[in-house]
């Protein structure tokens, strides 16, 4: 089995982490604005996440001779480490319900804020329970103030939502006036109305525009109206608020997950009879990963016939002859299983605490959501000032938490 024991290896391993559990939101948050239905979305993200647990398993899991105190994967499935192996499960069903919501989350307050309000809650929550159960390995002076960078940052966060927001509203409502009276007596407009008239998709409007050498710019408001129209989930209409509570019951769950593979992995609760061995991490991942696959395929599967927030029904049949955009689905599986993989791993040897510093995905994911969706373009000054200034107190709260790493006792 192998196992990373150096400081510098598991901050490697971090890091890693950090880009690639940053990155697999926007791949599937771009699925969804390009229209594809969420639950077939979910559905080819399940397949490859589980698919790298099995991967580390069979080679990590399996490199060097197996010993009594830390046997190889195969040879733990025979043990009787049953409370372990609960603990495993339980951390992948949390995590497989805050995904889920999360995933529905991102239409309603955009991917950036969902990222900074879900994580930071996970550190807030998540890495105090992890020190304590860690035996305090991390160094708490620099662990908790790492920790209230995290808790600014959530407040930093809701700011910069309400002004991005609100910016966004002036956008739209400057189009709407400008759409309805300014061109109404427009040849363009009016050709827009017939063929609405006439049943034509509203696709064609977007042509009409790039034909009269009209293209749409990001960040303006009928680039607002054009994404609302193509996405999947419609929000128009819908408050907020509502993807704020789904984004807070989110980050609970993401919060519990991390203490729970802490404790399969190290026992500190002593659930195992004397002379098992604690679940090896790769052990742990498996049945996590294991886990999250069958909620999020068992939910899914329901939610294909009896969808939620107006997505349309679908079938299995639907689902399999579904390939637009199938490939960044399965590569968003592949990145998060990665992620969770090379953080456990990272945590295993210098602290679960420490590890928690991936929970800055909000770096990444914000990178993202600028390059990729245009988000926070044509905004105020204040939405560029409270960016900047979360993503400031993110960078220094990764820089903590990973400064405060330990050495593990494995003796």
């Amino acid at each position: 089995m192998y196992i990373i024991q150096d400081k510098g290896g598991a901050i490697a391993l971090m890091l890693a982490a950090l880009c690639f559990l940053g990155t697999w939101p926007a791949l599937l948050n771009l699925v969804e604005r390009r229209g594809r239905n969420l639950v077939h979305t979910y559905l080819d993200y399940s397949i490859t996440n589980l698919l790298v647990a099995i991967i580390f398993a069979l080679t990590l899991g399996q490199i060097g001779s197996s010993t009594p105190e830390s046997p190889n994967f195969v040879t733990q499935l025979h043990q009787d480490n049953w409370p372990s192996v609960g603990f495993a499960l339980a951390g992948g069903l949390v995590l497989g319900v805050g995904n889920l919501l999360t995933q529905y989350a991102w239409p309603f307050v955009g991917l950036s804020i969902v990222e900074v309000i879900s994580s930071s809650i996970t550190v807030v929550a998540g890495t105090t329970m992890n020190y304590f159960l860690d035996d305090r390995i991390n160094h708490a002076q620099i662990l908790f103030p790492g920790v209230g960078c995290f808790l600014i940052a959530v407040f930093l966060g809701a700011a910069l939502h309400t002004s991005y927001s609100r910016d966004n509203l002036s956008k739209l409502q400057a189009y709407s006036r400008y759409y309805n009276k300014d061109l109404q007596h427009s040849s363009i407009i009016w050709a827009f109305v017939a063929q609405e008239e006439n049943g034509i998709d509203k696709n064609a409007k977007v042509q009409t525009l790039q034909a009269n050498g009209l293209g749409v710019k990001a960040g303006t408001g009928q680039y607002l109206q054009q994404l609302e129209d193509q996405r999947a989930m419609k929000i128009s209409g819908v408050k907020t608020t509502f993807g704020l509570v789904i984004v807070v019951i989110a980050g609970f769950c993401f919060a519990l997950f991390s203490p729970a593979f802490n404790l399969a992995t190290n026992d500190q609760w002593h659930r195992l009879k004397p002379g098992v061995p604690h679940l090896v991490v790769y052990t742990a991942f498996f049945y996590f990963s294991v886990m999250a696959f069958i909620f999020g395929v068992t939910a899914n599967l329901v939610l294909l016939y009896h969808p939620l927030l107006g997505l349309p029904k679908s079938s299995l049949k639907m689902y399999l002859n579904d390939w637009e955009g199938r490939q960044w689905a399965l590569l968003a599986g592949l990145l998060c299983g990665l992620g969770n993989g090379f953080q456990f791993m990272g945590g295993q040897a210098a602290g679960y605490a420490a590890a928690d510093a991936v929970q800055a995905l909000p770096l990444v994911s914000t990178f993202w959501a600028v390059v990729i969706f245009k988000e926070y373009y044509r905004s105020s000054r204040k939405t560029y000032i409270l960016l900047v200034a979360m993503l400031f107190m993110f960078c220094l709260a990764v820089g903590l938490l990973a400064g405060s790493s330990g050495t593990r006792n494995t003796s």
